[in-house]
């Protein structure tokens, strides 16, 4: 399943918003070393009860808008 994710690095929480284009992430990391895209696979992995190593963020590795494949 592919889905496109606006990330909003610096939140004071963690959490998921379903919208109409697709997902919103709150993350507490910073967008600094790969920690934000590393939350975010994080915080998805809780969100859709499924393995980190399941998560594959395809592109917008270095946006805030990105495209994550979550396999089965």
């Amino acid at each position: 399943m592919k889905l496109v994710i606006k990330v909003r690095p610096n939140s004071k929480l963690e959490k998921i918003e379903r919208t109409e284009t697709g997902y919103i992430a709150y993350v507490k990391a910073p967008a600094i070393e790969n920690k934000a895209n590393k939350a975010l696979i994080e915080l998805l992995s809780e969100h859709f009860n499924t393995s980190k190593s399941q998560i594959t963020i395809l592109s917008g590795e270095k946006s805030r808008q990105k495209i994550v494949e979550i396999g089965c």
